[in-house]
């Protein structure tokens, strides 16, 4: 990894404080005195069939092992008390020879229920440590008429200007007579590379055009930011397969993109389990059709999956995605957990993740890391704590219940463990004993 970069993507749950949270989270490991690997937590069985859910409670976010960030609130915040955000990303950078903790995710326009058909653009919070505070960044510099934290928004479109693109033509706000105002941007990640800010972002599925596309600071995290050549006429790849029915398949292109970076070099890294390296001068991928593919174990029938993204740890890379964990029923009556079924009630939005010697993989099978997790990142602390991000999908599963309504779409993170160079995977940190 570059110096910068110490790993990729607080209100705290329950009523504990943040010293009394610090208190009772252990370190990663679990007992002294024992052998290497006994120092470690344990991998667990995979499940079986390969496709099965773990749906343990160990493997949940929870009040002694998570936290919601409080984030600093704009005032279309104020009414609901915190941020309303899904796709919850974080990351911590050393800049200037101090940590930088970054935050983003996909946020909603003042007035709407969702992020959808519109949202308004990209919001970035800072802080000097995980615990806070969480800063909107300052962009009155940038744009001292416009909201403060915004970096990025198709309103932006008027700043365009020969030779720099702020906006492309396919990312600007259109209407249509179903939905009236459309274009929303979702999923962003913002990374410190070589000195500059990137922000690598995706839009939406009520978009002119639906794809992954990556932005270039001018200045500081607080932008100002412009859209890189490759992305002047369309997004990242090609078209994608297998679309919502809805979507005009002559304008979807591959999703959630993301950025890994390892020396002096970084790559692309999309839905649909492809990857491309990034020119040097990260104007645009390296190669732009027919995108080499992750090796993974899929599962049989493989599912729809999203969030992809790869994170170098202790020598081993691990790729993420979230997945459905859907319940049904087996022909005895039990019930059954399963990412490869396209059957059954969607109970949570999990992490899966899988892990290989080399970025391209192979990928050993893939393992539940974290059950309501899905969409999230992983990143290192500046005190080397593996974390993970959540947001708590509120679509469906736990979270669509009317009650945890106010529940959903949080900016979390929670302690994840490594179990070890033998063990090698990577889990939320699940209870002792």
């Amino acid at each position: 990894m570059p110096n910068s970069h110490l790993n990729r993507r607080t209100l705290l749950l329950g009523t504990a404080s943040t010293v009394g949270l610090a208190a009772a989270l252990p370190g990663l490991t679990w007992s002294r005195g024992l052998s290497r690997q006994q120092e470690y937590p344990p991998n667990w069985p995979g499940m079986k069939p390969y496709g099965a859910a773990d749906t343990r409670k160990d493997l949940w976010p929870r009040a002694d092992n998570s936290r919601v960030l409080a984030l600093e609130l704009r005032p279309r915040d104020e009414e609901l008390g915190r941020v309303w955000i899904r796709d919850t990303y974080v990351n911590c950078f050393v800049v200037d020879g101090k940590p930088c903790y970054v935050a983003t995710g996909t946020t909603r326009a003042a007035g709407l229920e969702g992020a959808a058909p519109w949202n308004d653009g990209i919001f970035v919070w800072i802080a000097e440590s995980v615990d806070g505070p969480w800063k909107l960044v300052d962009t009155t510099g940038v744009r001292p008429g416009a909201e403060k934290g915004k970096v990025w928004s198709p309103e932006f479109a008027g700043e365009n200007e020969p030779g720099r693109t702020v906006v492309a033509p396919w990312q600007e706000y259109w209407r249509d007579q179903e939905y009236g105002k459309r274009g929303n941007v979702w999923a962003p990640e913002v990374h410190h590379f070589r000195g500059a800010w990137y922000i690598v972002a995706c839009m939406g599925d009520h978009s002119r055009k639906v794809g992954s596309f990556m932005l270039k600071s001018e200045g500081g995290v607080e932008g100002p930011y412009r859209v890189v050549e490759g992305n002047l006429d369309k997004p990242f790849g090609d078209l994608a397969p297998g679309g919502p029915e809805w979507i005009d398949p002559a304008v979807y292109h591959h999703i959630d993109g993301g950025l890994y970076t390892e020396g002096g070099k970084a790559w692309l890294v999309l839905h649909n389990h492809l990857y491309s390296e990034f020119r040097d001068d990260m104007e645009d991928i390296v190669q732009r059709t027919d995108l080499p593919r992750f090796e993974q174990a899929p599962y049989s029938p493989e599912p729809y999956l999203e969030g992809a993204h790869v994170l170098k740890h202790e020598g081993k890379y691990y790729l993420v995605h979230a997945a459905w964990n859907r319940k049904s029923k087996n022909p005895d009556g039990s019930t059954r957990h399963a990412y490869n079924t396209p059957e059954g009630e969607r109970y949570q939005y999990d992490a899966i993740i899988a892990v290989a010697d080399k970025f391209e993989g192979p990928y050993s099978k893939r393992w539940t890391a974290g059950v309501g997790a899905g969409h999230n990142n992983l990143f290192v602390d500046a005190e080397g704590q593996l974390w993970a991000t959540f947001f708590r999908n509120p679509v469906a599963g736990h979270w669509a219940d009317p009650a945890r309504k106010d529940d959903a779409a949080v900016a979390g993170v929670v302690r994840m463990e490594w179990t070890g160079p033998e063990g090698n995977r990577i889990y939320v940190q699940r209870r002792r004993g």
